[in-house]
């Protein structure tokens, strides 16, 4: 592969072996961008919260929201018959369940910095829709339950952050219960991270006897008080300095705390920013998110040690052959990608939004984009930043924001969005083979068009996983986890009025397929008919009964490929077209 940078205030490439140059991304050859250009997208902090259910992240999200002056009050998750539900989950089955089943975009301005907070579903079933999220995020906040330390949904989620080399910011939550001991939670944070663990707040006590916690930055301890109306400047706070009057308040409890505290630090290396940045390390903050308590130290950090806007890598083809090129925030021209599709955000308009990753460059009313996947204009009716369910029209936007363009089809995850002047695909956002599958019944054939409807706009969103068999016959789902399919099947019935019920399938897996020349694609196809699918992509896919499938086909016709991720086959269809 050829590499090619575009960076601020120059240009440079490398030419490939016909030595023809390629566009780079930077307008302008000698020009710097705009001071202000650039101090925009330094200002932009964009993560996002994970981990396991239960954990407490959507009380924390709402709790940052509320701290940052976004919301006046914060709902309540756990009153699901209540009126007021937790402000990032809008869809009617999360207010039903009390869960979040889709991820979420919130916009806030804190300290002068515009910060993007992406809330996940925490149920492994929805676990792609996460996935997807963190390609969009230049950093995460993990939310671990003291009680609990680090559960299984939260262990895949790590995961995909240190394959991608994600910073880390850990959040204990819930030290105001009965929970295990913070040395032991660091060492299991440690061992599941693969990384060593930097605490920037200590806790004094839990549960009952939860005095507050001691802030390694300040040098001060924050002096807990239970209640979900408090605000940051209604906890006293006690400087270091003072620790006779601490002691004596807080007894063996302030003791313990400070013998843990300094084994803790002595353990611990020093704090290094830059190996935070590479997720080489994480900090490690203590408090309750439902007592608002710690909860600004969070906030605080999110600013301080969290990065701006990174650069991304995309490609493009230089005579048919795949070529790297890596995008800088400050570059001139608009570019962003695709990660999220939602139909039905207002159910009054059935309209449907794609979320749109900014990548570089500065967005303004009226530009004209293009959809690098089709070549064809992109028309949205409007372009919006949100709070949850709510929205604003955008005045402009850069690097780091997240916005949502309106759009009326011909928009999927995973498109390159562009100003035109550039010609690049961003690559990486991951499309699973779905491991369960079901088939959709009609029950009343006449609503055939509505289930048509729903059917591709809820696969094209990435909620469940749509195939059509190419022989004819019922519709397929594929999903990751049963969960998927009532969820699918409840929205079915209340956004598209498409009452279906679904049967089992004799499929399992299924692999996206490509192969050397449109001559072996069909044959293989004669071969295989009845296992041909395409999906809301219209990506042609091979649907298998057990593992043993794939591996009979593959040595049957070797030259065909089959992808377990379908951004792999997308790759591979490009390269050959």
């Amino acid at each position: 592969m050829v590499l090619l940078s575009s960076a601020a205030g120059r240009n440079t490439a490398i030419l490939d072996a016909n030595t023809q140059p390629v566009k780079s991304l930077a307008l302008t050859l000698d020009l710097e961008p705009p001071l202000s250009f650039a101090n925009e997208t330094r200002r932009r902090r964009t993560f996002a919260i994970i981990s396991h259910p239960d954990a407490g992240k959507t009380t924390l999200t709402e709790k940052l929201l509320l701290f940052s002056g976004a919301i006046q009050i914060a709902g309540s998750v756990k009153a699901r018959k209540a009126t007021r539900h937790a402000t990032s989950d809008w869809m009617e089955i999360e207010k039903q369940r009390g869960i979040s089943v889709a991820s979420s975009v919130m916009q806030m301005v804190y300290r002068d910095h515009v910060i993007n907070l992406l809330d996940t579903p925490g149920h492994k079933d929805f676990s792609e829709d996460t996935y997807r999220v963190l390609t969009a995020v230049d950093s995460a906040l993990m939310v671990i339950d003291a009680a609990n330390g680090v559960e299984a949904q939260t262990r895949r989620l790590i995961e995909v952050c240190r394959q991608r080399d994600t910073p880390i910011i850990t959040f204990v939550n819930k030290m105001d219960r009965e929970v295990r001991e913070p040395l032991d939670i660091l060492d299991e944070i440690e061992r599941e991270l693969g990384m060593p663990c930097v605490p920037m707040t200590w806790p004094v006590g839990q549960g009952k006897a939860f005095g507050g916690i001691i802030n390694l930055r300040t040098k001060a301890m924050t002096v807990f008080e239970s209640g979900s109306e408090r605000r940051p400047q209604d906890f006293d706070c006690v400087p270091l300095n003072d620790a006779a009057s601490l002691e004596k308040r807080f007894g063996s409890e302030w003791t313990s705390a400070i013998e843990s505290m300094e084994l803790a630090v002595g353990a611990s290396p020093t704090w290094d920013h830059e190996a935070f940045l590479a997720g080489k390390q994480t900090p490690v903050f203590f408090g309750s998110g439902v007592n608002n308590f710690g909860v600004m130290e969070v906030l605080d950090a999110l600013v301080d040690l969290a990065p701006a806007p990174q650069s991304r890598t995309s490609t493009t083809l230089v005579n048919r052959q795949p070529v790297v090129r890596e995008v800088q925030p400050e570059d001139d021209a608009f570019s962003g990608v695709v990660f999220k599709v939602q139909a039905n955000m207002d159910a009054n308009h059935r309209d449907r939004i794609a979320f749109v990753r900014m990548a570089s460059g500065k967005y303004m009313p009226g530009m004209k984009l293009k959809v690098m996947r089709t070549a064809k204009e992109l028309r949205p009716t409007s372009v919006v930043t949100f709070m949850s369910q709510r929205r604003e029209a955008v005045e402009e936007a850069y690097a780091g924001d997240i916005v949502g363009f309106t759009t009326h089809g011909g928009v999927q995850l995973g498109d390159t969005i562009t100003d035109g002047s550039v010609n690049l695909m961003y690559t990486g956002l991951p499309f699973f083979a779905p491991e369960m599958f079901m088939t959709v019944i009609l029950k009343n054939p006449l609503r055939t068009k509505q289930l048509q409807q729903g059917l591709a706009q809820l696969g094209e969103e990435g909620a469940i996983q749509v195939f059509k068999p190419e022989m004819g016959g019922n519709m397929l789902l594929g999903a990751v986890g049963q969960l998927q399919f009532e969820v699918v099947q409840h929205r079915l019935k209340g956004e598209y009025d498409a009452d279906i019920r679904l049967e089992g399938s004799q499929y399992t897996g299924a692999r996206w397929i490509t192969a050397d020349t449109p001559k072996e694609l069909q044959e293989f196809i004669n071969a295989y008919p009845q296992r041909m699918a395409k999906d809301a992509a219209n990506t042609l896919a091979y649907l298998c009964t057990s593992p043993y499938d794939v591996r009979l086909a593959q040595e049957r016709f070797p030259k065909i490929h089959f992808h377990p991720l379908r951004e792999h086959a997308g790759l591979a269809l490009q390269s050959a077209g």
